[in-house]
């Protein structure tokens, strides 16, 4: 029985998120039907990290194994056939037996995005959190550093999170921001008010995720950049471990699993 590693990308927008539940579409689910249909056997498909409803993926990574023999290529193509658009299988490559997508992942690198505008760009609302007002870019990037290393996280964590334990070691947390004319290429001669705004970038790779912790940490961010919170209130929250004293929990539909990293297969 070969396994296989999974890159894949999705639109969160209509999915109840990556794990198949009992009521709604799941990424998870789409993927271990085209599988079952294409192996004619049940598919168990193990996923990297389990992505929210409404959160999207440029490389969540799985793993599977199937029953009968079949090239990387041509799984691929067989699944791309049986999958919806805005679900696709980037890649897939035979590795060990053993190889588990999650229990094997060295660290994962997220980004969440704010549209920070006058008016946002219609195409943009699944993809950034729209933010009106002008923000401080340079104190959220000072802030956002200050979660860089070994910390407990819990003041990032939801209320209703189970994790067994809340410390987590954040390699790279850093903001950035890029102007809608560079971003924006598919839309030629896109009108003056919305390139008034700017694209800000969180993007933060760690060795693992407490739920919604980038979401709270992008809203505790922009907290900071719109002023109403000092860059030093960033490391009080995080020594606090209480979730009541940081920001907003920021939308789903901001937030993208970057990739997936790992040590040799």
């Amino acid at each position: 029985m070969p396994t296989f590693k999974l890159t894949l990308a999705y639109d969160g927008t209509n999915y109840v998120g990556w794990q198949r539940q009992a009521a709604g579409t799941s990424v998870q689910g789409l993927i271990e039907d085209a599988l079952r249909e294409l192996d004619g056997r049940e598919v168990v498909l193990h996923g990297a990290g389990r992505t929210d409803a409404g959160v999207h993926a440029l490389g969540q990574v799985a793993s599977c194994a199937l029953g009968r023999a079949i090239e990387s290529g041509v799984l691929v193509r067989a699944l791309n056939a049986r999958l919806p658009p805005d679900v696709r299988v980037v890649s897939a490559e035979e590795v060990a037996a053993d190889f588990h997508a999650r229990f094997h992942a060295r660290a994962k690198t997220y980004r969440y995005r704010i549209h920070n505008a006058d008016v946002m760009i219609p195409f943009e609302r699944h993809y950034a959190w729209y933010v009106f007002g002008a923000l401080d870019v340079k104190a959220m990037d000072t802030a956002a550093r200050l979660l860089e290393g070994r910390h407990d996280f819990a003041a990032f964590q939801t209320s209703s999170g189970t994790a067994r334990t809340t410390e987590r070691t954040v390699t790279r947390s850093r903001v950035t921001r890029t102007s809608p004319e560079d971003t924006a290429a598919f839309a030629p001669g896109v009108p003056g008010v919305f390139r008034r705004g700017v694209v800000i970038d969180y993007e933060i790779t760690g060795d693992g995720f407490l739920r919604h912790m980038v979401r709270a940490m992008a809203g505790t961010l922009v907290e900071i950049g719109r002023g109403r919170r000092s860059i030093e209130e960033m490391r009080e929250v995080l020594d606090s471990r209480d979730r009541g004293r940081a920001g907003p929990t920021a939308p789903a539909w901001g937030l993208f699993l970057v990739g997936v990293e790992y040590g040799d297969l």
